[in-house]
């Protein structure tokens, strides 16, 4: 999130898309309760289904699931023929005066440089005209052809309230509707949040998704203020420290990028990521990647890290792929190529697409290893349970380890919440029987791999034999110890640059933040975007004051947030080229002449003249991005897409499936289905009764949602003579469910493209081991593909094909 959970009060308009809040994150949406009750604000829901969230609403569009960019772009087509732009803020904040080069350009669903063989896009000319001193060219008065505004302007002219309503099936006057309710806040004293969550994230191009309303909020000047920001809702308590801390396979901690086989030494991993200013004057902070890279590198090794071995840079693995996913992992497993798997707090047979898929790989393992609280379907994967878990168990010849682990209630730590709130908390019981901490499971595997590693040799022994593992008890690291060390500390005296003979920091003590962070070795630092949070002021995750100056929501006394304390990010665009806050009702900062002040932290050098630095201090060029150059693998702007699996073809361009570049393994090509095989359009989507596979183990939540479902249209019931609260079947070209059929007036047939579409929607909550009632679950049907930049499985949309049906098996019908 931009923003965090308590400014969603300073609001006065909520858009709901790719979500659904009041269902799925029911303590969050406390906070849309507040802005209607007390601001007057307003709701709007745009999805398949009316929603629990939209019940609530004050405005409900339907939308066919997929197809979010078309009306998107159509918003933004609209707000720019009627004058709904905040200007000032779009030419001082945005890039729309940049020029791009020449050679750029769109036609028939594709960019410039596409090659259908390596399924890719040459990037070249999805860049800005550079001058002689390497700045980029612009023209304040957007008159150029090829500025940006100009080019975003003629690329989303097609996308009008007619060709809305032909993709999305959302009905003309529907989507002006929401249009108008959100053209006004352009206005600098009306403001606009966004609020997704996975019904944007889990498409094969669901990171334009969330750009295309990144775009949007920025013409309207709504990032950076209060009540305004793209809000992404987090799944888990800790999602959001997951990525944070960098448990994906391309990322190192604080979003560092882990290096490919290409960049063979630190010099050339570093040539890459200079970060140089693009416009004079421009922050660019990341130009300090070296620092936060060197400090995690001193983290990792400590004394095996020096600037004569580029500080251990030969210890970090470099990717010969650009990332070793998920989806990747088990094509690997399918193929006989993975020994072993240790899954540690995931449950794949019902989390992972084409579950037929998931079962076929851990059925190739050597070993697989589960770590869990409780019991899964992944442990038990082998286990026949009919149809519900139909498998051959003496053919899979796996060997299952499971290793109890505690529950949040059980352990001390932080969580990172969706506003990056890193939020402190104590144990409150002891584990069960063998239950142990997944630290004290994993120092006990790390020990016993280094002994062996000690005594046998390897092919490259060193970064196992050098991890730094400086704990009081090396068997199980304290979750104080491991804070501390994620926050950083100076390795020898840290002096002022200015002054050496004044010592800021003392060797062995915590940095106050990451601005002490350093490049020459004298400093470490688990994680560079947390620093801060536990220094010689003590634990800030653990902090508990409440005191809300002037009631803005920042609550600056109440834990840590990520980076350096601050609420809100690029919060110095709530302010004009001037230093005076667009509202002046709803401040944030203010510049006083010589300093910012104001409630929240500062996301700008505190003496930077608000006329020279631009707020958004991360990019190069000092603005926001409307055109992301090369960025982003599937385009600069977002474009319509179909899903790999659509009932209706792109009518950009009718021979083109799916987003163009994601990646698409050889062995699932002959999976995907059609409309004529199967015409109904499936989503997947969560219960307030559950919460993902947990609950179902615990009797009172399975009394309240006791049985798998599917919910459908009464029209479509009515034409395949579905009975309400009977058994169906649904299948699509990967598997098979049966359900109970509930038939409802929530979701309605949609038209597009002159055909009628039915929605189906599954929830995800049952299984085969637990309380409840044994079920099935969205991904035994979803198809193997993932999001085009980050790999995001896509199980929003996707074909399957209904019929009535008898009860499993062994079920009482």
């Amino acid at each position: 999130m931009t923003n965090a959970w308590t400014d969603i009060k300073n609001t006065d308009l909520v858009v709901v898309m790719g979500g659904n809040a009041a269902e799925a994150h029911p303590c969050g949406f406390k906070w849309v309760t507040e802005a209607k009750a007390h601001r007057g604000a307003r709701l709007i829901v745009v999805d398949p289904r009316y929603t629990r969230t939209a019940s609530v609403a004050d405005f409900y569009a339907p939308i066919r699931q997929g197809s979010d960019i078309a009306f998107l772009m159509g918003v933004i087509r609209w707000c720019m023929e009627n004058d709904k732009v905040q200007w000032e803020y779009t030419k001082a904040f945005t890039n729309a005066a940049y020029i791009v080069k020449e050679g750029f350009g769109y036609q028939d669903g594709l960019f410039t440089g596409y090659d259908p063989e390596k399924r890719d896009y040459d990037r070249t000319s999805w860049d800005y005209e550079i001058d002689e001193d390497g700045y980029a060219v612009t023209d304040p008065t957007l008159q150029h052809p090829r500025c940006v505004w100009n080019l975003l302007k003629q690329h989303v002219d097609v996308y009008t309230p007619e060709m809305v309503e032909r993709i999305c099936g959302t009905p003309k006057e529907k989507f002006l509707k929401v249009a108008q309710m959100i053209g006004e806040c352009s206005s600098p004293t009306k403001t606009m949040t966004s609020m997704y969550a996975l019904g944007w994230t889990q498409h094969s191009h669901g990171a334009q998704n969330i750009r295309g309303m990144a775009m949007l909020q920025l013409i309207l000047g709504n990032i950076g203020v209060r009540g305004g920001g793209m809000n992404a809702l987090r799944g888990h308590s800790n999602i959001q420290g997951l990525t944070d801390l960098g448990l994906m396979s391309h990322l190192l901690t604080g979003y560092l990028n882990m290096p490919t086989e290409k960049e063979t030494d630190f010099e050339t991993y570093m040539k890459s990521r200079q970060f140089k200013p693009l416009r004079p004057g421009q922050t660019s902070y990341w130009q300090n990647y070296r620092k936060f890279m060197v400090s995690f590198q001193k983290a990792m090794w400590g004394d095996a890290a020096t600037a004569g071995n580029d500080w251990a840079y030969d210890y970090i693995p470099k990717l010969d792929v650009p990332s070793y996913d998920v989806l990747r992992m088990f094509e690997l497993m399918n193929d006989g190529r993975v020994n072993g798997y240790i899954c540690q707090g995931f449950n794949p047979v019902l989390a992972f697409p084409n579950r037929g898929k998931i079962v076929a790989g851990l059925s190739k393992l050597k070993f697989l290893v589960t770590m869990d609280p409780l019991e899964t379907e992944t442990a038990r994967f082998w286990e026949n349970h009919g149809e519900f878990n139909d498998v051959d168990t003496k053919s899979i010849q796996t060997e299952v380890i499971q290793l109890p682990t505690t529950c949040f209630a059980e352990e001390e730590g932080s969580l990172t919440n969706s506003g990056r709130w890193l939020q402190w908390h104590w144990a409150a019981g002891t584990p069960p029987g063998e239950a142990q901490h997944d630290t004290w499971i994993m120092a006990q595997i790390f020990l016993r791999m280094r002994e062996l590693y000690r005594k046998e040799g390897g092919a490259f022994p060193d970064p196992i034999l050098n991890l730094s593992w400086e704990y009081h008890d090396p068997t199980e690291p304290e979750p104080e110890e491991l804070a501390k060390e994620i926050n950083g500390r100076a390795l020898r005296d840290l002096t002022d640059p200015n002054d050496p003979s004044k010592v800021l920091v003392p060797a062995g003590k915590q940095v106050v933040n990451f601005s002490q962070l350093r490049d020459d070795g004298s400093t470490m630092s688990g994680c560079w975007i947390y620093s801060g949070c536990f220094n010689e002021a003590g634990n800030n995750m653990a902090r508990r004051d409440n005191h809300d100056p002037d009631e803005t929501g920042a609550y600056l006394g109440w834990t840590f947030a990520w980076p350096l304390n601050r609420r809100t990010l690029y919060n110095r665009a709530s302010c004009d080229t001037q230093g005076r806050p667009w509202d002046p009702s709803r401040k944030l900062l203010e510049w006083d002449g010589a300093k910012w002040t104001g409630y929240d932290v500062p996301d700008i050098a505190p003496n930077a003249k608000p006329e020279e630095v631009g707020p958004f201090i991360m990019n190069q060029e000092g603005v926001s991005r409307l055109f992301a150059r090369g960025m982003m693998r599937d385009g600069p702007f977002p474009a319509h897409m179909e899903p790999f699996e659509s009932p209706v073809p792109n009518v950009f361009n009718p021979k083109m499936r799916g987003n163009p570049v994601a990646r698409i393994f050889q062995n699932d090509v002959a999976q995907f289905g059609t409309s004529e095989e199967f015409p109904y359009a499936a989503t997947s989507y969560r219960l307030t009764e559950h919460f993902h596979y947990w609950t179902k183990h615990n009797r009172v939540n399975a009394a309240l949602q006791p049985e798998f479902f599917v919910e459908l249209s009464e029209e479509l019931a009515a034409e395949k003579g579905i009975t309400p609260g009977g058994w169906v079947r649904v299948w699509s070209k990967r598997g098979s469910v049966k359900a109970k059929a509930v038939v409802t007036k929530r979701i309605r047939p949609l038209h597009c493209d002159g055909r009628v579409v039915h929605v189906i929607g599954i929830p995800l909550h049952w299984g085969f081991v637990g309380a409840a009632k044994k079920g099935f679950g969205p991904n035994s049907l979803s198809p193997f593909v993932g999001e085009a930049n980050i790999e995001t499985p896509g199980y929003k949309a996707f074909l399957v094909n209904i019929e009535p049906s008898t009860a499993p098996a062994g079920v009482v019908a």
